[in-house]
C-alpha cells in the first residue's frame, strides 16, 4: 500500500426510529428478534476520521472530540470498539485516529444517537479502508450495516435511507441478523411522506442505558412471549406497510412502544425511563386523535422522549398541535421535525 498523511474520510449518518423494537441480543450483538425502523432526516451525527501512519505502533491509538471537546467516556467505548473490528480494519494497528463527531440533536436521551453514531464511524472506516488498502468492498453499505451492528445493533439500520428490517424474517429472503437492508420496495406511498416530531420531554442522560436494559431482558419472565411477539409483530407491519393500511398502522406502532416499557417496568430489576410529562403527552396525542380522526400516533424508543409521527397531508394541523398542546411539556420547550430520510452522505467533498 502508498501511504499518504493524512487519510480523510467524512460522513454524515441519520439516526432512526424502530417500529418494531429492538429488545433484546444474544451472540456477538446479533437481535433476539427482527426490527423494522425508518431514518430520520434532520437527527444526524457528522464524524470526520483522519487516519495517520504511524510505523511499528501495533496498537489502535485515538484521539476523539465530541462537538469540538475532548470525551474520554466516549473515546474508551470507540477504542474498545476499534479493538473488535480490527479483524477487518487490520491498518489500524499502524494508524493514528483523530476522529471529530457532532450531533444535531442530544445524546444519550433516548434518540437512537448511539444508531447514528456508529453509522457514521462505520462508513469512516469503510471509506479509509478503501483508501488506505486499495480494497473497496462489492457491498460497500452491507458492510458498513455489518461493522456498525457491532458497536450498536440499531446502527446497522442507520446506514440507508428509508424503511430497513434488521433480522432474519421469513416473509424477506435476502433479510439477515448480521445486517440491516433495505425495504422500501415493499412499501406503500401511503407511509413513504410520514413526518416525525421529536418532543424533547427530557434531555439528560437516561438512568438506565439501552445496553443494561438488554442485558435485563434476558432473565426477563416475559421475555420469550416479546420474541415471539415481535416476530409476529414484524410480519404483521410488513404486510401493512405494503398495504398501506394507516389505521393498522397505528394500532401496532403504539402497542410497541409501549410493551417495550411495560417490559423495563416489570425487569427483574424493574426501571422506568418515562417521565410524567412522557405520559401526559401520550395522553393527549389520544385525545386529539379520537376529536379529529387525524392520522397521527406516537411511538417511544428507550428514553422519555415522544415521537409523534404523522402523514404529510395533515402536517399543519399536527405542528399547530404540537405547538398549542404539547410544546409546554417539553424541556425548554425543545422539539424538531423530521421527515423520511434518504439516509448517509459523504461529506469529505462537500
Amino acid at each position: 500500500m502508498t501511504e499518504s498523511n493524512p487519510y480523510i474520510a467524512s460522513w454524515q449518518s441519520p439516526s432512526n426510529i424502530a417500529l418494531v423494537k429492538y429488545w433484546g441480543k444474544k451472540g456477538p450483538q446479533l437481535p433476539a428478534n427482527p426490527s423494522i425502523s425508518f431514518t430520520l432526516d434532520n437527527a444526524i451525527t457528522s464524524t470526520q476520521i483522519e487516519a495517520i501512519h504511524s510505523e511499528n505502533q501495533n496498537q489502535v491509538s485515538i484521539e476523539f472530540y465530541f462537538e469540538d471537546a475532548k470525551n474520554p467516556a466516549f473515546e474508551s467505548k470507540i477504542l474498545a470498539y476499534l479493538d473488535i473490528v480490527r479483524s477487518e480494519f487490520y491498518w489500524l494497528a499502524n494508524h493514528q485516529l483523530i476522529i471529530h463527531s457532532k450531533n444535531t440533536f442530544p445524546h444519550s436521551s433516548g434518540i437512537a444517537s448511539s444508531a447514528s453514531a456508529f453509522s457514521a464511524l462505520a462508513l469512516c472506516l469503510c471509506d479509509l479502508h478503501a483508501q488506505i488498502t486499495g480494497e473497496t468492498f462489492p457491498n460497500f453499505y452491507e458492510k458498513a450495516s455489518h461493522w456498525a451492528r457491532i458497536g450498536s445493533g440499531s446502527a446497522c439500520r442507520s446506514v440507508y435511507g428509508g424503511f430497513n428490517l434488521w433480522g432474519h424474517s421469513n416473509n424477506i429472503l435476502n433479510s439477515s441478523d448480521l445486517h440491516a437492508i433495505n425495504i422500501d420496495e415493499n412499501v406503500h406511498d401511503n407511509f413513504k411522506t410520514l413526518t416525525d416530531t421529536i418532543l424533547i420531554v427530557e434531555k439528560g442522560k437516561k438512568s438506565v442505558s439501552s445496553t443494561q436494559g438488554h442485558a435485563l431482558l434476558k432473565e426477563h419472565p416475559f421475555a420469550q412471549l416479546r420474541y415471539q411477539l415481535a416476530n409476529e409483530n414484524t410480519n404483521q407491519l410488513l404486510s401493512i406497510l405494503k398495504s398501506g393500511e394507516i389505521k393498522d398502522f397505528i394500532g401496532l406502532v403504539e402497542a410497541e412502544a409501549l410493551m417495550l416499557h411495560a417490559l423495563m417496568m416489570t425487569s427483574p430489576t424493574p426501571f422506568i425511563l418515562i417521565k410524567p410529562n412522557t405520559l401526559a403527552v401520550l395522553e393527549k396525542i389520544w385525545e386529539f386523535r379520537n376529536q379529529t380522526d387525524l392520522n397521527l400516533l406516537f411511538t417511544l424508543d428507550a428514553g422519555a422522549n415522544v415521537h409523534l409521527i404523522s402523514t404529510a397531508e395533515h402536517n399543519e394541523q399536527v405542528q399547530n398541535f404540537v405547538k398549542n398542546e404539547l410544546v409546554g411539556y417539553c424541556q425548554n420547550g425543545l422539539y424538531f421535525c423530521n421527515a423520511i430520510g434518504q439516509g448517509p452522505k459523504n461529506i469529505k467533498n462537500a
